[in-house]
């Protein structure tokens, strides 16, 4: 996926792309790009895609985004690009019995993640359920009294990282992939806004940018991961991505470390001490559309 003059460009892959899947549906896949190519610069419209970066195209691609970052917002960042860790595949799950519906971990991943203030945009949202069933068709995302409500339960929902992933595979510019340590991430610079794959994910995983992220100055996280939390550009998809700027460097999710109750838990399915591999065989847990064959990485559970 090289931009380079025997390689293949942006602009093939969109016409590759039209072609295959045919005009009137392709036409309806560019409706966004207008407002996306507007708001990039021509670097971030050539930039090569991120699978085929080399070591010094990596480090002048972070450079670059420093230095637009700070262009654009006055603040000095710093964005890493951290590879998945040798033996490690992430998990995580969530014990609903203690899941009070606070919300704090949907406003750590809103600030941890430089989201959109005015929408107050966030990865997970969390669903208030009936107790005795999970029925997301009576549950609500919008509740504005206090929690927990003694016949309730809550479920926060955020992309459930799976193994078949059906986001990935409908991408038509490989935009977006599983990697090593099973987190699906989303490459922001190659993304052309078709939005194919929020209408592929079955959990409603999937953001669209609308409009560029507005975060004031002193509000912006200047941690930030060239596939996670960078300011994203206009007309892009963007999801939840296990933090991995901050667990590729063995520390927790934003979610996690928010959590006042204890309900999350973190850690490395691979490793059979670790915390999350107890849970799944000590715990009844269950996954979020099993019947689809996703094989998400997210696990749910009840105490009793």
């Amino acid at each position: 996926m090289s931009d380079s003059a025997d390689g293949v460009s942006r602009r093939t892959l969109l016409k590759a792309a039209g072609a295959t899947l045919g005009a009137a549906a392709f036409a309806q896949a560019l409706a966004p790009l207008a407002s996306w190519a507007e708001g990039m610069s021509s670097e971030d419209f050539l930039a090569t895609h991120y699978k085929e970066l080399d070591a010094e195209g990596l480090k002048t691609a972070l450079k670059r985004i420093e230095e637009d970052t700070k262009k654009k917002t006055g603040v000095d960042v710093h964005v890493t690009a951290d590879a998945p860790i040798p033996g490690v595949k992430f998990g995580y799950a969530l014990n609903l019995s203690i899941c009070i519906g606070c919300r704090k971990c949907a406003e750590a991943c809103h600030e941890e993640n430089n989201h959109d203030r005015k929408t107050n945009n966030s990865y997970i949202r969390v669903f208030e359920m009936d107790k005795g069933s999970i029925d997301f068709a009576k549950g609500t995302v919008d509740y504005a009294h206090p929690v927990p409500q003694p016949d309730k339960f809550y479920m926060p929902v955020q992309c459930q990282q799976c193994d078949n992933a059906p986001c990935v595979s409908v991408c038509p510019v490989e935009a977006t992939w599983k990697e090593a340590d099973g987190i699906v991430v989303v490459d922001y610079d190659w993304c052309i806004g078709c939005r194919y794959c929020e209408a592929a994910c079955p959990y409603h995983a999937r953001r669209f940018n609308w409009q560029a992220p507005e975060v004031p100055a002193k509000e912006i996280n200047p941690d930030q991961g060239y596939l996670s939390n960078r300011l994203r550009p206009q007309g892009v998809m963007e999801k939840c991505h296990f933090c991995l700027h901050r667990t590729r460097k063995g520390k927790l999710p934003a979610c996690l470390e928010a959590c006042p109750t204890g309900a999350r838990v973190f850690g490395n399915l691979l490793d059979p001490d670790s915390e999350i591999r107890w849970v799944l065989a000590n715990k009844r847990v269950f996954v979020l559309k099993e019947e689809l064959g996703t094989k998400p990485s997210f696990f749910y559970f009840f105490d009793e």
